[in-house]
């Protein structure tokens, strides 16, 4: 496992994410919708969100893009914390967790 750095900085978590053309997004994992958000970043092309898919529940299990002042707000009111792998030269590594402070 390569080294890693814990991110909590807003600014450093924002950078990270647009270095690797990552965008904020939410999972709505709960029984009931909007009660217990999933934060994820998303990358490539799972950042197309496709518009001609049916509608469905809120809660079905797929993820939605977000704003990242959102996103944030999620972040600090889970105490979370973005573990990434340290950058080596002449690699842009994508691995990422999503963790208690």
């Amino acid at each position: 496992m390569a080294e890693t750095i814990t991110l909590t900085d807003h600014d450093d978590v924002r950078d990270w994410a647009a270095g690797r053309s990552g965008f904020p997004a939410v999972v709505d994992v709960s029984a009931q919708s909007g009660t217990q958000p999933l934060l994820r970043i998303v990358f490539d092309q799972q950042a197309y969100q496709d518009v001609d898919r049916a509608e469905r529940p809120p809660n079905a299990g797929g993820y939605e893009l977000v704003e990242w002042s959102d996103w944030f707000k999620l972040f600090d009111e889970q105490e979370l914390a973005l573990v990434v792998a340290r950058e080596q030269p002449g690699r842009r590594d994508s691995w990422h967790q999503i963790v208690k402070r």
